[in-house]
């Protein structure tokens, strides 16, 4: 019996914004290893589980269909994401700063 995975997609790297990572994602586990095909020297496999990804708006309507398919599962927590602390180049050429500006 193989384990599914419950996680919450992170942010993409190519961008700043943080559009859909507040979705959560159902993968299944391997159930077979993948294996190289004689006739096209590609690997595959026969497990077609592994290219279904169910996506879910809570963490809850995740967990809800695992076990309402039986299916043993693990829920990877939420990474949590440093703040973001706005900066002004203003603040450059405060008065009041701790250190000297240079280039």
């Amino acid at each position: 019996m193989s384990i599914a995975r419950i996680y919450s997609t992170p942010k993409s790297a190519m961008q700043s914004g943080t559009a859909r990572t507040d979705d959560w994602v159902l993968e299944h586990a391997p159930k077979e290893a993948k294996r190289i095909d004689p006739l096209t020297g590609w690997w595959g496999s026969g497990d077609t589980d592994r290219q279904v990804r169910l996506r879910f708006g809570t963490l809850d309507e995740a967990i809800a269909y695992a076990r309402a398919e039986g299916l043993a599962y693990e829920v990877e927590p939420r990474r949590q994401r440093p703040a973001i602390r706005p900066k002004a180049y203003a603040d450059n050429f405060r008065t009041d700063r701790l250190f000297n500006w240079t280039h």
